[in-house]
């Protein structure tokens, strides 16, 4: 839901805020410390090293979905919320917005899941 609640807030590359904008890091670190109190910091990658591998079939709301998307594993980050969809907040578009997992440019750089609940 607190992703859902940033639907068109601006991009800032290192922003960590929706007052100030958010990149795709910034907004998986903001959404999962007032969610969920988890404290993920870092860039895509770094965050990626974090959790348990999960399948893509297996995704439930609040897994992470990380995409190759500069020819650089773990370079985009985004919030699966269900219904094949995500929620990032992508330097192209310039706002946070949901995309598909299954069609389009983000689904062919899908690289993997990862959950950080039990």
């Amino acid at each position: 839901m607190y992703s859902l609640a940033l639907i068109d807030t601006g991009y800032r590359f290192g922003g960590k805020n929706p007052e100030a904008g958010l990149d795709c890091s910034g907004m998986v670190s903001y959404v999962f410390a007032q969610a969920a109190g988890l404290k993920l910091q870092g860039s895509a990658a770094d965050i990626a090293r974090r959790g348990q591998p999960v399948p893509i079939a297996q995704l439930r709301p609040g897994d992470l979905v990380f995409f190759n998307t500069r020819n650089k594993p773990y370079s985009h980050v985004g919030i699966y919320i269900g219904e094949d969809r995500f929620a990032h907040a992508p330097s192209t578009g310039g706002k946070v917005r949901l995309d598909s997992l299954k069609k389009g440019w983000y689904a062919a750089r899908l690289e993997e899941a990862r959950t950080y609940f039990d």
